[in-house]
């Protein structure tokens, strides 16, 4: 069935839920894996909560892109090998993070993209816009989207 799986990581609770349940079906299907992470490109003013908040160099951001990188990929990689999974994590710089996850799924051939989805609607939707959705648009291969549970 598939023997590709491409899990996108924004490093996000959600993100690392749907990376275990990536690797596990991935475990069950023999397949390998890719880890990624799409980094913004870099900016010098600083957003929290779509607020600036200060400034950084591109050095500075280039730092702590590669420490972000490090520690969900990482995650990825240690989940996948505890499994038997094989695994890369993979980096990238993009404006767009699903231009990027489309890009890295076609040029290593995957066969799937197995990633979360944060579920927004409504306004919050409209304004930040869903990768997932973006994905799900324009990919010409199967994505699974992980929903993961509601909780009440």
């Amino acid at each position: 069935m598939f023997k590709h799986i491409l899990i996108p990581t924004d490093g996000s609770p959600l993100s690392r839920a749907a990376a275990a349940a990536g690797i596990e079906l991935a475990s069950k299907l023999g397949a390998q894996v890719t880890g990624l992470f799409a980094a913004p490109a870099p900016t010098p003013i600083v957003y929290r909560a779509l607020l600036p908040v200060g400034y950084m160099t591109p050095d500075e951001h280039a730092a702590l892109t590669r420490r972000a990188a490090k520690r969900y990929l990482e995650t990825i990689t240690a989940d996948a090998r505890r499994a038997g999974v094989k695994c890369e994590g993979v980096s990238v710089t993009d404006e767009y993070p699903a231009h990027a996850i489309l890009e890295v799924a076609r040029k290593r051939r995957c066969d799937l993209i197995f990633m979360a989805s944060h579920g927004r609607r409504g306004i919050t939707g409209a304004l930040l816009g869903s990768e997932t959705q973006k994905v799900l648009h324009e990919s010409r291969i199967p994505v699974l989207v992980y929903r993961g549970r509601k909780r009440r």
